[in-house]
């Protein structure tokens, strides 16, 4: 179960954050396969805290040795016995910390890989109503935490615990009245620890969401830098900036003014604790019941706990920031795993809630069939109208149509990335988008927006087909003719690219991409204006490019220019959200309707027109 994080005014519907219910049923999955481990672990550190707890008695029995005035021999016992215990408490301490830590770094790999996995599954227009800052704050500031949690806080937690109920046991065997004394910092304990839980909890919550607030507003002016600087809106962005960092900074300070509260309220409750210990000692040893050396021994037990009550109410602190920050890693991950709704909802004064699921047959004759497919944004916001298209097995479909005609929507919804709000896509076996988790081969989509991975081009390749050879890369580049500037590169195939390798064009990143394609090798690919990136040098190379690795199989190509509309078997024009025109180039352009008008103006803004 998740809930929805109170939203910034940013006007982005913030991913979900899962409940504390949720969030423990999630921890739980995590750390069932590794059981053994965590058993093995905090059995180890129950025996290293046990044999610790011997060091307050034979510190008491030096005292008492000294007070009856005994020879000095007396002491070599006891001496040798402080020396093993911190031998072997070191030893074992050390063993069992490190299998609590490689049990949460096991589970923060797991964490990560869960994470990673469902948030690349994620509808993209979710992604797009978050906006990138939500989701980029998630997947560093709360991981980060979460992953510092549990590398420092769930080890000293575990050993801080442990003592504090072992220490609290050898207290009531040396005389339970120490014990009870003992409690009396129980109550000022707890009530902190209630204090601070109710408000930490919501505090860093809100914090978590301020920080990805400032983070979307500082990638939002970043990234569209020119066009503030154009629209003179440096000022106005630099004030939206100041004004969700103060949000962050104000909720900071209020995050340290609450530990700060905390942990005053912590020096009272030991100051009470020791002080009744001490006086139940005093009285005891006045009235015979204990020896000088038992009440000191009581003393010291109660005053090795400060160190870990004290560390495991802090903790609370990093504990309290980690479940913020795994409750919104869930969220994520819950969001992912829940299924769409079977039904639409009318677009009247509510947004259009369902998704459909692509369908699987294996009787249809077509390769992807769409009807009545309709999308929206959001409420007010329809994209598509009742769009119905089918893609014969074999057929290169043209989609033309100008700007915010709704091109790149469809084609994300044939390729199973976007689900439509209301309408069905059904494609055969062959043809299914392994996203959509119908198995058989993926549908693979290319868009502008190519990422060259950082790795070798040969591991960029075998993103596509991990089990390729060099050969099938080889095969795969000159497929798309890029194999010669590929052999060109300072090593060839292993060459480095990517972030601080060796940096490709947007042409031959296109061609990187292309060729990815081919060693998919899918029934269906849909290209979504797949050639824009190229000026008009490499515009020729490019289309030649996709050409090629659209041969032989079935394709929905978003044009961006209309030679690849004459190319295409099919031309299909949409126009605000709607099919108005489908046909074969020639037809539509002696047609003089939409196509026409728009071939007119394409080939009207050039020298030589091109010659279908």
């Amino acid at each position: 179960m998740t809930t929805d994080p109170p939203t910034p005014d940013t006007g982005a519907e913030l991913l979900p954050i899962a409940t504390p219910a949720r969030t423990r049923a999630a921890l739980r999955t995590l750390i069932r396969p590794d059981r053994g481990l965590a058993l093995t672990g905090i059995g180890i550190l129950v025996a290293a805290t046990a044999v610790g707890l011997l060091v307050q008695p034979l510190l008491g029995r030096i005292v008492d040795i000294v007070a009856d005035g005994r020879p000095a021999g007396d002491l070599t016992l006891p001496v040798v016995l402080l020396v093993a215990v911190a031998v072997v408490q070191g030893l074992t301490t050390t063993l069992g910390l490190t299998r609590i830590a490689r049990l949460g770094e096991t589970l923060l790999a797991r964490l990560r890989e869960r994470f990673v996995e469902r948030a690349l599954n994620l509808p993209a227009d979710r992604l797009e109503r978050a906006g990138a800052g939500d989701l980029t704050a998630r997947v560093t500031g709360d991981v980060a935490r979460v992953a510092e949690a549990v590398r420092s806080a769930l080890p000293e937690m575990a050993r801080s615990v442990l003592a504090i109920l072992l220490t609290l046991g050898a207290l009531a065997l040396l005389d339970v009245r120490f014990l009870l004394a003992a409690l009396l910092a129980v109550p000022v304990q707890l009530l902190t620890a209630r204090w601070y839980v109710r408000r930490a909890l919501t505090l860093y919550a809100d914090q978590r969401v301020a920080n990805g607030a400032q983070q979307q507003q500082l990638l939002e002016t970043i990234g569209g830098a020119v066009t503030v600087r154009g629209h003179r809106l440096e000022e106005q962005h630099t004030e939206r900036s100041a004004g969700r960092s103060r949000q962050a900074v104000d909720l900071t300070m209020r995050s340290v003014n609450l530990v700060l509260g905390f942990y005053g309220r912590l020096h009272i409750a030991e100051y009470i604790g020791l002080a009744a210990v001490l006086i139940a000692g005093f009285r005891l040893v006045g009235d015979g019941a204990v020896s000088i050396g038992t009440a000191t021994a009581a003393a010291l037990y109660f005053h090795s706990l400060f160190g870990p009550v004290n560390a495991a109410l802090v903790l609370l602190d990093d504990a309290q920031s980690a479940a913020a920050g795994l409750a919104r890693l869930v969220g994520v991950t819950d969001l992912a795993e829940q299924p769409e709704p079977e039904a639409g909802k009318a677009e009247a004064g509510k947004a259009a809630s369902a998704s459909v699921p692509r369908q699987r047959t294996a009787s249809s004759e077509a390769a992807v069939t769409v009807h009545a497919v309709s999308h929206a944004y959001g409420p007010g916001r329809p994209v598509l109208h009742e769009v119905s298209l089918t893609l014969e097995p074999g057929e290169h479909v043209a989609l033309v149509g100008t700007s915010g005609a709704g091109k790149s929507t469809l084609a994300r919804i044939v390729a199973g990335v976007q689900q439509p709000t209301s309408g069905t896509v059904t494609a055969p076996a062959g043809a299914v988008s392994a996203a959509a988790g119908a198995g058989g081969h993926p549908v693979v989509l290319v868009t502008q927006e190519v990422h060259v991975f950082t790795g070798t081009l040969a591991e960029d390749l075998r993103l596509a087909r991990p089990d390729a050879t060099d050969a099938d890369l080889r095969t795969a580049l000159a497929t798309v003719h890029a194999l010669d500037w590929a052999e060109a590169l300072p090593d060839g195939l292993s060459t480095v690219v990517g972030e601080g390798g060796h940096r490709l064009d947007p042409a031959r990143a296109q061609q990187l991409a292309l060729a990815r394609l081919v060693l998919a090798d899918p029934a269906l690919a849909v290209l979504d204006e797949a050639t824009a990136e190229a000026g008009s040098a490499g515009a020729r190379v490019l289309e030649r490019s996709a050409e090629a690795a659209l041969a032989g199989r079935t394709a929905l190509v978003v044009a961006h220019r209309l030679t690849q509309a004459v190319a295409a078997d099919r031309v299909v024009v949409l126009e605000a959200g709607r099919v108005v025109e489908s046909g074969p180039h020639d037809e539509l352009r002696d047609a003089d309707g939409p196509y026409a008008a728009l071939w007119r103006a394409w080939s009207g803004s050039r020298t030589t027109a091109p010659h279908p």
